[in-house]
């Protein structure tokens, strides 16, 4: 796929804040409708004394009638909430919570892992929060997902599409209750099936300046972590991920190579030969936990054949299917996800975080019975026209994910065609390697992180902040 490696135009024309007496006046004309709420909360249950940062959280009602009611997690920026950048995160799934990205990826919160015997779980400050050089909106979406819901039942059929439109719905009405954020600069962000959604959402945004929708936002890029994106890239990158890690023989590689001829998905195969191998490369990457290799498969569902080659969705979910260990000391780390249900579906952290009484019931950190439609099938396109307008972008991946392994991401982004404007190499933390990268002349960095899994930050806290914060601060990594 060859693409121009010129950029043409900045990836937003906008730098403007508009007056609160605008807003008010969009308000009353009904150029702008608005269900926005948002409430400050100081204390939380389980954190020892007052919130060390600003959070609020809230429901934007949006789609017809404003049927859906998008919560949100929204923490300012600790370092210049006046200029720093407002960043919307979006945690993949579909269908899991950005609680995830604000407990245990990016945000200024953790669980402190230790036995509860049925107590209220712990909080803890996080040193590596992205919040220390950006503001942040953690929003549940899809509808279903999280805190969010939808007030009649059609409301909670939704897809890839729908939920553009409603995220781009969500950020436009969020801005107008809170103008003194309209001027700053905008990313979108987030990781793994989020990769699907949140280019076409950066090219809606832009649409929608172009259209002269208000408020104008301040886009200027987006930022992907382990990212699906095309499975063509993506679902042929497990086999040889795994041959260069010495997963699997280099006999059973050469093997795949010559029965499947590169196209390494069940699904897609009727050579009795390749199936075997499939089959076989099964057999040996099954007693491994896919999204760290590196880390013990416990708490989670292993993949079935079919579904490690097959469904790109059903690939994703193996990654946040729990079971529920037990021992804080088993060095499981699902343990502390289950901390998550005990926090979340207490009646005194609902009212803390003005959670709307019956709104849901048991909270989930991922909903797999949402009515979702996967119609989103690649996002190369989009890529190659958010850079055609300028925009920055940063995709890394965690070097040690089997579920979306960095040779794939590597691979469509060379597909791109565009020109190295800073080759390979190391990238340091500490004075230690923490991963590589290169650079685009689209504007584009790829890193990777070096022991990082599926959900890079989890597990590499001080590198991947370290990274952020150089780029979100246009500083090379």
């Amino acid at each position: 796929m060859a693409i121009s490696s010129g950029i043409a135009t900045p990836c937003t024309l906008v730098s403007l804040r508009l007056h609160p007496f605008v807003v008010a006046f969009l308000l009353l004309q009904g150029h702008v409708q608005l269900s926005c709420c948002g409430s400050r909360v100081e204390f939380l249950p389980g954190f020892e004394g007052p919130l060390p940062f600003h959070l609020e959280t809230g429901y934007v009602g949006v789609g017809e009638s404003e049927a859906i009611q998008l919560f949100y997690y929204f923490v300012e920026s600790e370092r210049n909430p006046k200029e720093d950048a407002l960043f919307l995160w979006l945690t993949g799934g579909p269908g899991c919570s950005a609680f995830s990205g604000l407990i245990y990826e990016i945000g200024p919160l953790n669980f402190k892992i230790k036995a509860y015997n049925r107590s209220l779980p712990e909080l803890v400050f996080n040193p590596y929060s992205w919040t220390k050089a950006s503001s942040i909106i953690f929003v549940d979406s899809p509808v279903g997902t999280g805190f969010s819901y939808a007030e009649n039942p059609l409301a909670y059929e939704t897809g890839d599409f729908i939920q553009v439109q409603h995220l781009h719905q969500f950020l436009r009405k969020w801005l107008i209750s809170h103008p003194e954020f309209i001027s700053n600069p905008v990313y979108v962000g987030g990781d793994s099936y989020s990769g699907l959604t949140i280019p076409v959402l950066v090219q809606e945004i832009i649409n929608g300046n172009d259209e002269g929708e208000n408020p104008a936002i301040n886009i200027q890029g987006y930022v992907l972590g382990n990212p699906a994106t095309d499975p063509g890239f993506d679902q042929n990158a497990p086999v040889p991920f795994a041959h260069g890690m010495g997963l699997i023989s280099d006999e059973l590689y050469e093997s795949l190579k010559r029965t499947c001829r590169g196209q390494y998905q069940l699904s897609e195969t009727t050579n009795a030969e390749c199936v075997n191998d499939l089959l076989a490369f099964y057999q040996c990457t099954s007693g491994l936990q896919t999204a760290q290799i590196l880390e013990p498969l416990c708490g989670f569902a292993s993949p079935k054949p079919g579904e490690m080659f097959g469904d790109r969705r059903s690939l994703l979910e193996n990654f946040f299917l729990v079971r529920e260990p037990t021992d804080p000391d088993s060095g499981c780390r699902t343990y502390g996800y289950t901390l998550s249900y005990s926090w979340t579906n207490d009646d005194n952290v609902r009212e803390a975080l003005h959670i709307r009484k019956g709104s849901i019931g048991d909270w989930q950190r991922c909903n797999y019975g949402l009515k979702y439609t996967s119609d989103i099938s690649t996002t190369l396109e989009y890529h190659a026209k958010l850079s055609a307008k300028g925009c920055r972008s940063l995709i890394y991946s965690g070097d040690h994910d089997m579920i979306v392994p960095y040779l794939g991401t590597q691979a469509w982004i060379r597909s791109l065609n565009y020109s190295i404007v800073d080759d390979w190499r190391s990238w340091m933390v500490q004075g230690q390697v923490a991963g590589y990268t290169r650079t685009y002349s689209n504007g584009m960095t790829f890193a990777t992180v070096k022991g990082g899994g599926h959900t890079a930050p989890e597990y590499r806290p001080e590198e991947s902040f370290a990274m952020y914060e150089r780029w979100i601060s246009q500083e090379p990594l």
